[in-house]
């Protein structure tokens, strides 16, 4: 019953390889998937959060205003870190919940946590295994322009925001390339999961 991590900077091609350890049978946790779900209307994450930032990070329906709030902390680290406070003890222990119900349901699952702010936030829990998705900046903010729209400065901003890519292989236990092709990349997540198999 192994957990994995999976983590890699913004356009890295995490899900790419999320998806195809899904296809191998595992279970994958996305971490941005329990940000949004403890910060749902009335929880009471997103109370604090209104509490610490102002009403103004609520839209009018009472949910969160994700641009509102990205702008809000985005570049100030204070601000960042107060938000981190609140946010980041509530994902680890619904992230902890969905591991336990992973492993409750199949004794034998193999739980992959897909999660960008590892270095950052959780680099320090029992992994089984640290799997990092890699890709040259460059090629990363081509990605976010042609893929997400966004604009050439926007995008080298977002990379800029981040840890360092050195940061992320400095604790890899495997290292996935996605600067090459689609099958490539492919190829080398089902060598990985072969490893993981050998954990079991």
């Amino acid at each position: 019953m192994p957990l994995i991590a999976l983590t890699g900077g913004i356009a890295s091609g995490k899900s790419t390889i999320a998806s195809r350890l899904a296809e191998h049978g595992a279970v994958i946790v996305d971490a941005d998937q329990i940000v949004r779900d403890v910060q749902t209307a009335g929880s009471p994450v997103l109370d604090e959060i209104a509490a610490e930032f102002g009403d103004r990070m609520l839209l009018p329906d009472g949910s969160l205003d994700r641009a509102a709030l990205g702008a809000r902390v985005f570049g100030d680290e204070t601000a960042l870190a107060r938000l981190n406070g609140i946010v980041h003890p509530a994902v680890k222990a619904e992230s902890a919940h969905r591991f336990a119900a992973a492993f409750a349901a199949d004794g034998d699952a193999v739980v992959v946590y897909d999660v960008p702010l590892l270095v950052e936030a959780r680099v320090d829990d029992p992994w089984d295994l640290i799997i990092v998705a890699d890709a040259p900046a460059e090629l990363r903010v081509e990605r976010l322009v042609e893929l997400r729209g966004m604009t050439r400065e926007a995008a080298q901003a977002r990379i800029a925001a981040q840890v360092p890519d050195a940061a992320r292989r400095a604790i890899a236990d495997i290292v996935i390339d996605t600067a090459g092709t689609l099958e490539q990349t492919l190829e080398q997540v089902d060598q990985a999961w072969e490893r993981i198999a050998a954990c079991q």
